[in-house]
């Protein structure tokens, strides 16, 4: 964590170049080998730390005590925010959830933090991604000359606006899920010692189960499926040779 909000800032500040940081949990691992652009996307420009403790976990059984730790995307929101909010070379820029939702987070960063430099907010459309969508999505922010740009739309979307926000705007853009909906209020963010047991995933499930339940049952089926793939590729290979 501690790594992964210092790197950002930097490149906030321009000290590092812009970069899409990406915060990969066990549905992010599972969608990514079964959709290629994702795939792509992924191993391709920006950086990935591992969010969710099953991914962390699997990261330091394999690479064990040089394994990164876990990142989880709303507590790299709210440090990242915290530690850049006597800084007004950062410049904040919130995208997606609700106009409602958005008004509510603005209101509740300004209470915890009256001196942080907050660019702006825009709640683009309920649509799919088209380059119509993208200009329009860009001319909102592109005016407001924002140094870190913050997306909240959930996987994968976030992560193809930020990297385009990246590509087209040389703006540093993170995409951090559910992360406004905490800090704004409107839904209930797990107690510290869930996130810390590896059970959150149980948690949001119960809150929100007609919305979640492939993700949380199905992606996590797959991500197994992938890890035991994985860890079993060695072996094959040695056979086959």
């Amino acid at each position: 964590m501690t790594h992964a909000v210092e790197r950002l800032l930097a490149s906030g500040r321009g000290d590092r170049p812009p970069e899409e940081f990406r915060l990969a949990n066990a549905y992010c691992v599972a969608l990514a080998n079964t959709q290629d652009s994702y795939g792509t996307l992924l191993r391709g420009q920006g950086v990935n730390f591992p969010d969710g403790q099953p991914v962390a976990l699997v990261l330091k059984a394999s690479a064990g005590s040089a394994s990164p730790q876990r990142v989880r995307g709303p507590s790299f929101f709210q440090t990242a925010l915290q530690q850049s909010a006597t800084d007004p070379s950062i410049r904040h820029f919130f995208v997606g959830s609700t106009d409602a939702t958005l008004t509510k987070l603005i209101d509740e960063v300004k209470r915890r933090h009256p001196n942080l430099t907050i660019a702006g907010s825009y709640s683009p459309p309920f649509a799919p991604l088209s380059p119509t969508y993208m200009e329009d999505l860009l001319a909102h922010i592109r005016p407001a000359e924002p140094s870190i740009v913050w997306v909240g739309m959930g996987t994968p979307k976030q992560d193809f606006v930020s990297a385009a926000i990246v590509e087209h705007l040389g703006i540093s853009s993170a995409g951090v899920g559910a992360a406004f909906d905490f800090v704004a209020g409107t839904v209930r963010e797990a107690p510290l010692w869930v996130q810390r047991s590896g059970t959150e995933w149980i948690y949001r499930l119960v809150q929100e189960p007609q919305r979640l339940w492939k993700r949380y049952l199905i992606g996590n089926a797959q991500f197994v499926h992938y890890v035991v793939k994985h860890a079993l590729l060695p072996e094959r290979q040695a056979v086959e040779a």
